[in-house]
Formats: C-alpha cells, sequence, structure tokens
C-alpha cells in the first residue's frame, strides 16, 4: 500500500496539480494587490474620493460614519465595497485565464484530414480520391 501510494503522488498529474496551486495562490495575491492598490484607488478618485474597502450597508439602523465605527459598535454589516474588489478580482483572472486556454489551444495540433476512406463494399482503407477499390476492384461513388 505504501508502494501504491508513493506512485500515486509521484505521477506526473499530482505533481504538477501541486505546482499549479502553489502558483494559483501567487497570482492570486498579485491580482489582489493588483485591484486593491492599482485599480481601485484611481476609481475611487474619478468616482469622488471613494474607498471601495470602506462601502458597507449597516443593518441596524444606526447611523455610522466609518465601517471602523460600526465594527466597533458591534452593528451587523454587509461589507459590500469588499465584494466589489473581489468581483473586480475574479474579473480579473478568469481573463486572465482565458487568454492563457485560448493560447494554449492555439498551438495544440489540430486532428489532420483523414487521407482514406472505407470501401462500403470490402471495408479497405481506400484513398479518398479513388474511384475503384484496389482491394475488390469495386466501383466507388465520388
Amino acid at each position: 500500500m505504501l508502494k501504491e501510494f508513493r506512485d500515486f503522488a509521484l505521477k506526473g498529474n499530482v505533481i504538477e496539480l501541486a505546482v499549479a496551486v502553489v502558483l494559483g495562490a501567487a497570482f492570486g495575491k498579485i491580482v489582489s494587490s493588483l485591484v486593491d492598490d492599482i485599480l481601485m484607488p484611481p476609481l475611487g478618485l474619478v468616482l469622488g474620493g471613494v474607498d471601495f474597502r470602506e462601502l458597507f450597508l449597516d443593518l441596524s439602523g444606526g447611523a455610522y460614519p466609518t465601517l471602523a465605527a460600526a465594527q466597533a459598535a458591534g452593528a451587523p454589516v454587509i461589507r459590500y465595497g469588499l465584494f466589489l474588489n473581489a468581483l473586480v478580482a475574479f474579473v480579473i483572472v478568469a481573463f486572465a485565464l482565458f487568454l492563457v486556454v485560448r493560447q494554449i489551444n492555439r498551438f495544440t495540433a489540430k486532428p489532420a484530414a483523414p487521407t482514406t476512406r472505407d470501401c462500403p463494399y470490402c471495408l479497405s482503407a481506400v484513398p479518398l480520391k479513388a474511384t475503384r477499390c484496389a482491394h475488390c476492384t469495386a466501383q466507388l461513388a465520388a
């Protein structure tokens, strides 16, 4: 059983998956930083100096000026600004993955067009342009 586990763990697919998870986590941190530190501050400035991390909806009915004040008071809040940040990060990651998969699909070899067909009488392989089967001499339709 230990040998089977070792063989399983050292298969290429498992190692590739582990590398992909580690790279995905690192890429996620980069995208989070891109969204939080580079994209959202200018967007907030354009929209009137809004800090998206501070956007919240107070469910208790109190009038709290900031998210920190609402949390300090223990008021239940919906932090939709953080959701917007996560949504923008998701769109960026999804677009990046789309570009990667698109390039991989572009570089993968497409299957070659068939060069032969089967004779309907003897089922032997016959070139596509042949008008007569070389094995049974049957007349073939074009």
